[in-house]
């Protein structure tokens, strides 16, 4: 499903004529404006997967928080809007084929991140909660307090249960039977490819920032079929920026390479970073 057909930035000209007409000269920078003229990348046409490619610098995160604006998907996290930012984004055109669904995102790597420590910080309360549960259980088995319990109302009852648990178990049955029973420990790469999954929903326009970090290669190629199932077969359309080769070798992926001047649309095979691994393993394919 496409929804965003095409976008398009002002171009070098347009650029200058905003930048010279302002009286104040306060400002060091007047970003995002003469980012992507630079590049003269002043024109996108979609698919249902499309990539911008680019080392650092190019202008791809610029480009992506600009179409996010501009089509006011939904964001997690806050980003370095500027003081020109409204104005560049207002210079702006997106040409839109139907209606942009409610539950279209941005997805970057600050949400990611945030999520990672989000699990972390609930792993770290599990931790907690079990080093208290090994104190209970040996204190309860073992200690003076289980030895001379005694029973002498009925608010004892609960705390008698549980000397008599910790009694009949070992520490670690008495442990996992105490834990809540739905927390998993997940590691930052689980993690990150788990927020994802759930953030993709069907019928929706995805915008994802280097959804490559923090994922193994495994995981970035799990998360590139998982994108191409998702535009295939259940409504979505993805704006992508990466230099993974895992995912600009996404099937049917228009790849738009944004370290050529001007910025142009490539095979993947063609991009700078996959002909470097190319290159790299084919001079080390005897040690395979």
């Amino acid at each position: 499903m496409i929804y965003l057909e095409s976008f398009t930035f002002p171009d070098a000209e347009r650029d200058n004529a905003f930048v010279s007409g302002i009286v104040r000269t306060c400002y060091d920078s007047y970003y995002p404006f003469g980012i992507l003229s630079a590049r003269s990348l002043e024109h996108i046409d979609f698919e249902q997967i499309t990539i911008l490619y680019g080392g650092n610098g190019s202008g791809k995160t610029t480009a992506l928080n600009v179409i996010a604006e501009k089509t006011q998907v939904q964001r997690e996290s806050i980003y370095n809007k500027s003081n020109f930012f409204p104005d560049y984004v207002k210079l702006c055109e997106a040409y839109v084929r139907r209606d942009i669904p409610a539950n279209s995102h941005i997805i970057t790597s600050d949400d990611v991140f945030d999520y990672m420590l989000n699990v972390r910080s609930i792993n770290q309360g599990v931790d907690n909660k079990r080093e208290e549960l090994f104190e209970e259980y040996l204190h309860m088995k073992f200690g003076e307090y289980a030895k001379h319990f005694q029973m002498r109302t009925m608010a004892d009852y609960e705390q008698l249960k549980r000397v008599n648990k910790a009694r009949s178990k070992t520490q670690s049955r008495f442990v996992r039977g105490e834990m809540p029973g739905n927390v998993r420990e997940f590691s930052n790469g689980e993690s990150a490819f788990k927020y994802f999954v759930e953030k993709i929903e069907e019928n929706g326009l995805y915008i994802l920032d280097e959804p490559e970090n923090s994922l193994s290669p495994a995981r970035q190629i799990e998360l590139a079929q998982f994108i191409e199932d998702s535009a295939r077969f259940f409504g979505c359309q993805f704006v992508i920026s990466t230099h993974s080769p895992f995912m600009l070798a996404m099937q049917g992926a228009r790849v738009y390479d944004l370290d050529a001047e001007p910025v142009c649309v490539k095979p993947w095979t063609e991009l700078e970073i996959v002909r470097i691994y190319h290159e790299f393993f084919a001079a080390h394919k005897n040690e395979f």
